[in-house]
């Protein structure tokens, strides 16, 4: 662990008596002495505190920085509105997705945070392609995300200018002396908000969250099973570079003036592929899957049509227990003609072959204030 990176909430972490584990070259909590079940439980319920300054923040400027951006996402970013954001992908020549992402137009700028894992990749890619475009990457800056139901209560006290924010509305406020740059969004299927916060003041801030007792601190553990269930893709298991945004199943985030006969119709990477696509359709997609019993099933799991079946038709990305719905829950890559709900497919466990049924997501209905 000692070559590891580390956020800034470290010791506070260690302090709360958190389990550490590495996790995109940064040592991560992966859970505390509630637990993993609890944590989950908890966010759904109330609010849970999540340490995610691992992730990378990059400010962008430039007087077509709209239009430049334009030109590696398929993304409609010249018509977002000053103080929202909307989420995007950077795509390859051949229409596999390089990374996900989430943009907001902070005015003279665009504010963006990119995976932890894909930093380095995705400021190199930029820092190749957006010509005239002045790349910050943002390294003084803590990264909180605030998620439940009594989130806008418990960020209400510190700053009641939160609660009138709507999902994907992005502000600047102070919070505990510090000015923060503060998204309603997050990574949950909850309400709840995302905070940039100097280094100098991340702790106050964490420690004055944590001082409301429907806050608790939730590992990534938690995380992974609550975006599971909302039917959340994570980069690198529900997509990557050899899938498309319509195999992921992520039409609904390229908006029609970048479709076919659109004003701003592609000029992105891999818009050929995309684009027909988009119009004609593709092999396989992401599914959500609802095995039967109470064994979950995980990342590469092969799946096929029957029992006896020689030929695997699918895979798992993504799996595991999901405690809000008391059951396992996945999502996976399945063939074109096997993907409408209430399919019966068969996953491959240790041997033998388990039904699981294709279902439609999220698993647990999202709770965002619009």
């Amino acid at each position: 662990m000692s070559d590891l990176k580390q956020t800034v909430f470290h010791d506070l972490h260690e302090k709360a008596g958190a389990k550490m584990v590495p996790f995109a070259g940064y040592s991560m909590p992966v859970q505390y002495p509630l637990g993993v079940m609890k944590e989950h439980l908890h966010c759904r319920a109330a609010a849970g505190l999540f340490d995610v300054s691992h992730m990378g923040q990059v400010i962008l400027r430039g007087p077509n920085v709209a239009a430049a951006l334009e030109a590696l996402i398929p993304q409609d970013v010249i018509g977002l509105a000053e103080r929202r954001q909307r989420y995007g992908f950077f795509t390859n020549e051949t229409g596999g997705i390089k990374d996900d992402l989430m943009f907001a137009n902070r005015g003279d700028h665009i504010f963006m945070v990119i995976n932890a894992a894909c930093k380095e990749g995705d400021l190199a890619h930029m820092r190749a392609h957006l010509d005239g475009v002045e790349i910050e990457e943002i390294t003084d800056r803590a990264l909180l995300a605030l998620q439940g139901p009594k989130a806008e209560a418990v960020l209400s006290r510190l700053n009641p200018d939160v609660a009138g924010m709507r999902f994907m509305d992005v502000a600047t406020l102070e919070l505990v002396g510090a000015e923060c740059w503060v998204s309603r969004s997050g990574y949950t299927g909850e309400d709840g908000y995302e905070i940039s916060v100097p280094n100098a003041q991340a702790i106050a801030l964490a420690e004055a969250l944590l001082a409301d007792e429907a806050v608790e601190a939730i590992g990534l553990g938690a995380r992974d099973s609550l975006r599971l269930e909302a039917g959340l893709c994570l980069y690198g298991q529900d997509m990557d570079e050899g899938l498309n945004p319509v195999e992921a199943s992520l039409t609904w985030a390229i908006q029609k003036v970048r479709r076919a006969g659109g004003a701003r119709a592609g000029g992105f990477p891999g818009d050929d592929t995309i684009l027909k696509a988009l119009e004609t359709g593709v092999d396989r997609h992401r599914v959500g899957l609802k095995p039967e019993g109470r064994a979950p099933m995980r990342q590469a799991v092969p799946l096929f049509q029957s029992e006896d079946s020689s030929e695997q038709i699918g895979f798992v990305t993504s799996g595991g227990f999901g405690p809000t719905v008391e059951g396992p829950v996945a999502m996976g890559i399945v063939a074109d003609s096997l993907h409408e709900p209430g399919t019966v497919l068969y996953g491959e466990l240790r041997g033998k072959r388990q039904p699981v049924t294709v279902t439609s997501l999220p698993f647990t209905p999202a709770n965002f204030k619009r």
